[in-house]
């Protein structure tokens, strides 16, 4: 059934995913469709994150029928049974659209220009297609689900008056304001099944396992593996001596009856010396793709002492499949609990986890970057590993919200 032309009768909320999909978003999904079923509140699913809102042509048929789907106990009833978003995602900045929609060139839209590298890239500011979008839909209310780069354009949303609430998701667990983010558990347990399973081949062939993650800015992933597996970690938050590590890894490896070693890095993890490179052009806000560590680790092994190494780049792994009972648990609660701020009125908040217990927070300020690690509690710096000890009195995931 296709969305009708605004309609007061009926309240109306918009719910959407952006940036990378992890596992738990389907929960969230059809935890606030229930709940608007119930209530008589139309729920709206905008596909494709962001773009559904930048690109939508209300008086295209087609263009409606792409971005835009009403949700239903019908259609949602059995999408948390696995992962991934059933309302796709992006990684589109409203505020910087590269490319204008077909049928908004020509118009008269707010154009920047920037420079780098000796190389002008032109792009729009479409947030006045945002709010008469949201406005033509009849939405009253919106739900983003997303990383930092999604909830920063919420937060710009909210202060231009549109209300909304926010809902942290991804596998880095990096959103400031909460200590955990949906997508997190699931990427742990996939970590560590893939690290205990590969066990076998690495010392089969008694080589040292070299073993990559997401964790562009903060080393959560890496960490929290590195604890539940028993191994050493590197984390972008600290730099390591090279020399220190591979005699550590070659220790490790003399010392198993097996003859192997096994370490896990973050994307961003860093040695002393080592200039992290990026390559391909930089996405909607800014990142480019980092070139992959463990290749440059294994290499400089390999030249010092002769090892031979196996690497595994779990990184897309760890976001795929169905989620975990944690990820279903707090996706769950986290999607209840921005239904019931709707219903509330608030705006401007996001659901979070402070202290272990559940609560609603603002919107992560952006100009602040990522949540990191807290090094002095968190990570050996001698042993680059994870530290154990001291944990009574923390909340169950072990850093505090910041």
């Amino acid at each position: 059934m296709p969305i009708r032309e605004v309609d007061m009768a009926k309240k109306r909320i918009g719910i959407l995913t952006g940036g990378g999909d992890v596992a738990g978003l389907n929960a969230v999904i059809k935890s606030v469709t229930y709940r608007g079923s119930e209530d008589d509140i139309e729920v709206v699913g905008l596909r494709r994150g962001w773009e559904a809102l930048t690109h939508l042509n209300l008086d295209d048929p087609n263009s409606r029928s792409h971005y835009v789907i009403p949700l239903n106990r019908e259609n949602t009833r059995t999408i948390d049974r696995r992962g991934g978003t059933v309302l796709h995602s992006s990684r589109v900045n409203p505020s910087k659209i590269q490319k204008l929609p077909y049928h908004l060139v020509g118009n008269d839209v707010p154009v920047s220009l920037s420079t780098n590298g000796g190389i002008a890239t032109k792009t729009w500011d479409l947030t006045s297609r945002v709010l008469a979008n949201l406005s033509g839909l009849g939405i009253e209310h919106l739900i983003a689900i997303g990383g930092d780069d999604t909830l920063s354009y919420a937060a710009k949303l909210n202060e231009l008056g549109v209300k909304i609430i926010a809902i942290p998701k991804t596998m880095d667990n990096d959103v400031r304001n909460t200590e955990y983010c949906i997508g997190f558990s699931t990427a742990i347990t996939r970590a560590s099944d893939a690290i205990q399973r590969q066990r076998t081949t690495v010392g089969s062939h008694e080589r040292i396992g070299i073993f990559r993650v997401f964790g562009r800015d903060a080393g959560f992933t890496a960490l929290y593996t590195a604890y539940a597996t028993s191994i050493r970690c590197v984390i972008p938050e600290y730099k390591v001596d090279l020399d220190k590590l591979i005699r550590l890894l070659i220790e490790d490896k003399r010392a198993n009856p097996s003859n192997y070693a096994l370490i896990v890095l973050s994307e961003g993890a860093q040695w002393e010396g080592y200039k992290l490179r990026e390559y391909g052009e930089p996405d909607a806000y800014g990142h480019r793709k980092k070139a992959n560590v463990a290749e440059s680790l294994a290499d400089e092994i390999k030249q010092r002492t002769g090892e031979e190494t196996i690497i595994s780049d779990l990184t897309y792994d760890l976001r795929s499949g169905d989620p975990d009972f944690i990820d279903k648990l707090v996706a769950l609660t986290f999607g209840n609990m921005a239904y019931d701020a709707m219903l509330e009125s608030k705006t401007g908040l996001m659901s979070a986890l402070v202290e272990g217990r559940y609560d609603l927070v603002p919107i992560p300020d952006a100009k602040l970057g990522p949540r990191k690690l807290d090094v002095a509690s968190s990570y050996n710096t001698e042993r680059y590993r994870p530290i154990y000890a001291n944990k009574q009195g923390l909340p169950i995931f072990l850093n505090r919200a910041s």
